[in-house]
């Protein structure tokens, strides 16, 4: 399953198949059971996650109690509290596991000795976060100009292996939905 992540170095970077044995030794694979927490709001960030099977969420839990997912990761995403990861700082986020998951773990230590001894990966990561923060960018337009329906059926439309995956109290609290309006919607055009 490790090979999952060389095949998305290669579309940012080159990288040798002997220099990606070198790199894979940075990262611990941890096996993560549905519904198990890989980081709490308030620990110290110190794992940035690739997901190779499964799929996580980030989200943090708001004052009324409610938790609000603001990311989801399925195979080939990175996840983590990148602010908090990247100071070494307690983190604003969770991250839990949605279904049973296989991940590459590597600690910000491990990642800078890594980044240090093999350049090409400051151009992927550089790349990977390009990308991110594009569709972060994206997604707050979207949250901003969409009506509520519009929002779901975009991200319908957008993200189908999702809507496939992620239960719909998930699905509610990332597109900001109390999931009785989610049901709403769907009932509504969809007769559900």
């Amino acid at each position: 399953m490790s090979n999952l992540l060389f095949k998305h170095i290669q579309k940012f970077a080159t990288v040798s198949e002997s220099d990606f044995a070198s790199i894979l030794a940075f990262f611990e694979p941890i096996s993560a059971k549905k519904k198990e927490i890989l980081l709490s709001e308030g620990q110290i960030c110190r794992r940035h996650f690739f997901v190779l099977k499964g799929c996580l969420r980030l989200f943090y839990v708001k004052e009324t109690g409610a938790e609000q997912t603001t990311q989801f990761g399925i195979e080939s995403w990175w996840m983590t509290d990148n602010l908090a990861f990247l100071e070494q700082k307690p983190s604003a986020f969770s991250i839990q596991a949605v279904e049973q998951s296989e991940v590459l773990s590597i600690s910000y230590e491990a990642q800078e000795k890594m980044l240090a001894k093999f350049p090409q990966m400051e151009r992927y990561f550089r790349r990977v976060f390009e990308k991110s923060f594009a569709a972060a960018q994206l997604r707050i337009k979207y949250i901003n100009e969409y009506s509520r329906e519009d929002l779901y059926f975009h991200f319908a439309n957008s993200q189908p292996a999702f809507m496939q995956r992620v239960p719909q109290y998930l699905l509610a609290s990332y597109l900001g939905f109390t999931p009785e309006y989610l049901s709403e919607i769907k009932k509504k055009h969809f007769g559900k």
